[in-house]
């Protein structure tokens, strides 16, 4: 996977937002996990036509509870096999293809993926790490990635069970203030780091392509009871063509794969502070 070093998608609730990641590219590992653990990144299952981007609200929620409640379960599951790929090598289906994803941003969302495989790839990986941003947890932020990263019939029936579900008392249980913000000298950390995507289906006007992914999610500060943690998960995308780019129709998350965890020495809250304020994110390409 070929990677361009960004100022990240948004640790929005640090007062100093970002942005949500440019354009540049290099081809890089993606970074250890911290030492603490935490079941992060969001979301469950949503199925029935009718009640599809409504269950989509309740799913991106279901990791935030599980931190909030230090509990939860995120299970569900996405299902189709199809080609891996999107790729122009025949070595390795898995190798990255080196292209680079997009020169072009919606207020500093990565948009404008080519219409193939591999920019369906990109743009499902792109917006994995947006929607698993701070962001999320801010009004005008919110609604901004869902206008941006929905098909717009997705957009206009999420966003106001997304404002219901992130209510003040969620809001409060995560730590966060009522415009999602951290109380001072404290970092809330909410980030998805993608390691792979494959395609499941693909055809010119639709494409289901799975995200695997390493989530953080947690408060950094001095005397937290909920430190910065992760966890592993894959993230489906059905995406329709649309408008020049590829957009969400749904999307829903199961755990993992796992790896089996090393032996790091958790780092302190003020060394998670520090390298989320230093470190930004990329944008992925396939």
């Amino acid at each position: 996977m070929s990677l361009g070093d960004e100022p990240g998608y948004g640790d929005g609730s640090r007062g100093d937002d970002g942005g949500y990641g440019g354009t540049g590219q290099t081809r890089t590992r993606l970074p250890d996990r911290p030492g603490d653990v935490y079941g992060g990144a969001r979301r469950g299952r949503s199925s029935s036509r009718s009640l599809v981007t409504v269950v989509g609200v309740v799913v991106l929620l279901i990791a935030a509870i599980a931190f909030a409640n230090r509990g939860g379960d995120d299970s569900s599951s996405s299902s189709g096999t199809g080609n891996a790929g999107g790729n122009a090598t025949k070595t390795s289906p898995t190798a990255p293809s080196g292209q680079r994803p997009v020169d072009t941003n919606t207020g500093g969302i990565p948009t404008g993926f080519a219409h193939s495989e591999q920019g369906a790839q990109s743009a499902a990986a792109n917006y994995a790490v947006a929607l698993g941003s701070t962001s999320m947890f801010q009004k005008a932020g919110r609604h901004h990635l869902v206008d941006t990263l929905y098909t717009s019939a997705a957009a206009g029936r999420l966003q106001g069970p997304l404002d219901d579900a992130y209510s003040t008392g969620f809001l409060n249980k995560l730590g966060l203030d009522a415009a999602g913000n951290a109380p001072r000298g404290s970092t809330f950390v909410s980030r998805t780091i993608p390691v792979g995507s494959k395609v499941e289906q693909y055809s010119a006007t639709d494409a289901k392509v799975s995200v695997w992914y390493l989530g953080l999610i947690g408060m950094s500060a001095q005397n937290s009871t909920d430190p910065v943690t992760s966890t592993w998960k894959t993230w489906t995308f059905e995406l329709q063509w649309s408008d020049g780019d590829w957009k969400i129709v749904t999307d829903s998350q199961k755990d993992g794969p796992a790896p089996v965890p090393g032996d790091d020495k958790a780092a302190t809250s003020d060394e998670i502070s520090k390298v989320i304020e230093e470190y930004g994110g990329f944008t992925y390409a396939r």
